[in-house]
């Protein structure tokens, strides 16, 4: 069963042209040089399934990409690159709201002693340094919980990087 013909995709020639240099490209990442190449050939006139099968993909990534194509295609190269055009849109969510300086400042404190800080206690516990972190004013707000998170996933990727 044959479904709707996918709108038509025009390429100008400086267009096409930027598309396969990014395509050929050894330093382009792979996704965007197979997003460039699905994007060219969909120009080429074939339609969503022709282009999957070339290509290995789905269907609906090539409808995704043609269309992504189209809707941003009325901007001007100067306005938004090629490049630019390829690259995943922004994804929703929640805002980081402790920076990666932020999670230093937290690992060292979380590296000395605890009575350097005038705690009279011998370790650190989470809640212990949650205090510590809002007394600091490292952060404005965290929980004992999230305190013993951002130490977990900050001394964990310390210590990948060092014997990495």
């Amino acid at each position: 069963m044959r479904g709707p013909k996918p709108p038509t995709l025009t390429l100008s020639t400086v267009e096409r042209q930027e598309l396969d240099l990014l395509a050929r490209r050894h330093t382009t990442p792979q996704q965007l040089a197979l997003r460039a190449r699905l994007v060219m050939r969909a120009a080429e006139g074939l339609n969503n399934a022709q282009v999957a099968r070339l290509h290995s993909v789905t269907v609906d990534t090539v409808r995704h990409w043609r269309s992504r194509w189209l809707g941003l295609q009325a901007a001007s190269l100067d306005d938004l690159s090629i490049e630019e055009r390829l690259t995943d849109a922004p994804r929703s969510g929640k805002p980081v709201r402790i920076t990666a300086e932020q999670v230093c400042q937290i690992i060292e404190l979380a590296c000395t002693a605890p009575a350097e800080s005038g705690r009279p206690i011998s370790q650190w516990t989470a809640r212990e340094v949650a205090l510590e972190i809002k007394q600091r004013g490292i952060v404005v707000q965290i929980s004992d919980r999230h305190a013993a998170r951002v130490l977990k996933r900050g001394l964990s990727s310390r210590i990948a990087g060092a014997t990495g």
